[in-house]
């Protein structure tokens, strides 16, 4: 396919949304108006991060993504470290989005409870994703565009019934703390950064597609950017504009589904369900993007004989029709279906702090990849090389010590993703390496 059928699978991923009608309300019940400085400072963070991704993947577009990336910069124990976090947060990922369906589908569906509609996104996302990647293109372009006008709408009613200034969001951001608006101050906006970051996840996705793109080098570079950019604009503004609107912000920030009162408040009740069902058909959109993406790495995990030689054989069959590695996609949607029967608000703490450490991990390749050479044939190279990746490490460790300070979820996320970690390295230790040299293999191999 060509880089517009790859920025739409990985616009998807990221799901603007799902991020502002499921993630978002998060990062304001932390933050309060803070949020939007969180948002602010993720953006700058992920724009950091872009670069690295854009470099990286131009220099391996490969299927493995991450793993492979830091696999062939940083040697196989680190690449094999990124597999095991990659592989947890992104079957997380489509868990936790499937799980966030029921708040809206209830809207369409009285009676529906959360985990059955979670497990019927999760099935019919797993059948779509063995389709042709060309056909889910289309797919998830038609629905992207969908939730696109939703989000527009959104903004648009913030922005027409407008009920503070621009200057106290801003300038004095407040949040709720024991039903009371107090003053946010950096912990609380700090804590809520991370989460942020969090919401615009997904635009180095493309990575994942780069055995599928055509001039791969040249196009997921761009498609990572792009990619970031219109998840930015998309996220950021319904964001400013619910705060610039909303008729009371301690209201709001008590709600669960603030976006959705919010315009339920401004807009109606036939133009709230109508939106839900956008929201709904973003859900669905997100989860078909992220199952082609695990699948993909699943498949190139096989290839790269992580498991025992049955699974791995089994991980590597691609369908004679659709060109799709089915079984790898059934796998994912059967792992993500058992996920989906976890509290969602452990699977938000153990989504926390992964990501830190893969773009944490991604900065430092980079610049290995520098120093040694093994980037040079990359096409895209990244702009102000070094500062991008060494400001992009130092504010991923400022997110990390901000929650150090937080024990209710900041700490709990940081020992989840340890344990991620050390389980990962001792796979790698006891299991692969007493196989011998672990290969990590191309498509010709």
């Amino acid at each position: 396919m060509k880089m517009i059928g790859c920025l739409l699978i990985t616009l998807s991923s990221v799901t603007p949304a799902s991020s502002i009608f499921i993630i978002v309300p998060g990062i304001v019940e932390q933050a309060g108006s803070g949020a939007l400085i969180s948002f602010a400072v993720a953006a700058l963070v992920s724009l950091l991060t872009a670069y690295v991704y854009a470099e990286l993947a131009s220099a391996f577009p490969l299927t493995g993504g991450e793993y492979a990336i830091v696999g062939r910069t940083l040697g196989p124990l680190s690449g094999f470290v990124i597999l095991g976090v990659n592989l947890v947060v992104l079957l997380l990922n489509i868990a936790v989005v499937a799980l966030g369906l029921g708040n809206y589908i209830s809207a369409i569906l009285p009676g529906l409870s959360i985990v059955p509609a979670a497990l019927l996104c999760v099935a019919f996302t797993t059948l779509c994703a063995i389709l042709n990647i060309r056909t889910n293109a289309l797919i998830t372009g038609a629905f992207l565009a969908l939730e696109l006008l939703a989000l527009l709408v959104v903004t648009a009613l913030g922005f027409l019934y407008p009920a503070r200034s621009w200057v106290s969001l801003v300038a004095h951001p407040v949040f709720l703390d024991a039903g009371h608006l107090v003053p946010a101050n950096i912990t609380v906006i700090g804590l809520a950064t991370s989460v942020a970051i969090f919401a615009f996840y997904g635009y180095g996705n493309a990575v994942y597609l780069g055995e599928e793109v055509h001039d791969a080098p040249r196009h997921i570079a761009r498609a990572v950017l792009w990619a970031l950019a219109i998840a930015v604009i998309s996220e950021a503004l319904p964001l400013a504009a619910a705060l610039h609107g909303a008729p009371d912000l301690a209201t709001m920030f008590a709600s669960d589904t603030m976006f959705g009162e919010f315009v339920r408040a401004r807009g109606g009740p036939g133009l709230s369900v109508a939106i839900n069902l956008s929201v709904a058909l973003s859900i669905i959109n997100a989860d078909i993007a992220v199952v082609v993406l695990v699948s993909r790495m699943l498949f190139s995990s096989g290839r790269d004989r992580v498991w025992a030689d049955p699974v791995n054989r089994a991980l590597t069959r691609v369908h004679m029709r659709f060109g799709s590695p089915w079984v790898a996609t059934l796998v994912t949607g059967a792992l993500a279906c058992v996920l989906c029967f976890v509290d969602l608000n452990l699977l938000l703490v153990m989504t926390g702090t992964t990501i830190v450490v893969v773009y944490g991990a991604l900065c430092v390749a980079v610049i290995a990849g520098r120093r040694t050479g093994s980037t040079a044939h990359a096409f895209y190279r990244m702009p102000f090389y070094p500062w991008p990746p060494l400001l992009g490490l130092l504010a991923l460790a400022y997110v990390i010590y901000t929650n150090l300070l937080d024990p209710k979820t900041g700490q709990p996320s940081l020992i989840a993703t340890v344990c991620i970690i050390a389980a990962s390295a001792l796979y790698y230790q006891f299991i692969l390496r007493r196989r011998g040299a672990w290969v990590l293999r191309t498509p010709d191999a």
